[in-house]
């Protein structure tokens, strides 16, 4: 039995079901990745496809699983029905007068491609989330600076104890931030207020421990004399970073 799914905005595929298996637990796809085969009447997420539990899925009447849309303009889900659909992407109800309006004013909207961030936009993000961690560095230092001068007093060798713990609480400030904040919102404040966020390869949520992985893929990326970032200017048309490929995100506009 062949199977398709979504992937970046497209239809890929077909595999086989014990593939599309396989791409869930890899994480290559994730549980709300839309899927179809000959046969459902409507692309479905591959938890209610692949028989996910009755808490994975919204049930109908008769217990059936019910296929879920999320919402181009406010972003919820909704069920498939209660949908419209335009170009890849599906509105409910209560958004389709706005939506509609934009295009008839001829207003960008979102028909559910990837639109991908540019170079400059993203190293815009990294300044604006360096100079917030900068300021929280400096605080922790200024804290820390404190503490060693009191702390020399009655032993010198404590400066250099108090060195490692810094740089220590430093890089876990700086993993916990990006981490949580990734793997809940998709963006750091930097990349919100420049508009953008990572996302996995359909497009779907980055998890907290992919998001974990990606910071210090970043590591790696800078390590590498830069090279890990470099490549992303030739990486068309997704801009991939290195820490992008090690860990299969994207970074798009919001």
């Amino acid at each position: 039995m062949n199977w398709y799914y979504v992937e970046q905005g497209q239809q890929a595929g077909p595999v086989s079901e014990e593939q599309l298996g396989e791409m869930l637990r890899g994480g290559k796809i994730q549980p709300d990745t839309l899927v179809w085969r000959e046969g459902l009447a409507e692309w479905t997420p591959c938890r209610s496809a692949l028989g996910g539990t009755p808490s994975d899925s919204t049930t109908g009447a008769t217990g059936e699983p019910t296929a879920e849309a999320v919402c181009a303009e406010c972003g919820k889900m909704f069920p498939v029905e209660e949908t419209i659909r335009y170009g890849n992407a599906r509105v409910c109800a209560a958004c389709k007068p706005v939506f509609l309006q934009k295009l008839q004013e001829g207003a960008p909207v979102n028909t559910g491609e990837l639109r991908y961030a540019r170079i400059l936009t993203r190293f815009s993000a990294v300044v604006l989330d360096g100079l917030i961690l900068m300021v929280v560095n400096m605080a922790l230092g200024f804290l820390l600076g404190y503490i060693s001068a009191i702390a020399a007093r009655h032993n010198p060798s404590a400066i250099v104890s108090v060195q490692f713990v810094l740089l220590a609480l430093e890089v876990a400030v700086a993993a916990s931030y990006e981490t949580l904040m990734v793997g809940k919102y998709g963006a750091t404040l930097g990349k919100m207020a420049c508009k953008i966020k990572v996302v996995i390869a359909d497009g779907g949520r980055v998890s907290y421990l992919r998001s974990c992985g990606r910071y210090f893929g970043k590591m790696l990326s800078s390590l590498t004399c830069l090279i890990g970032y470099i490549i992303a200017i030739f990486d068309n048309p997704q801009k991939r970073a290195l820490h992008d490929h090690l860990c299969n995100t994207r970074v798009i506009y919001r």
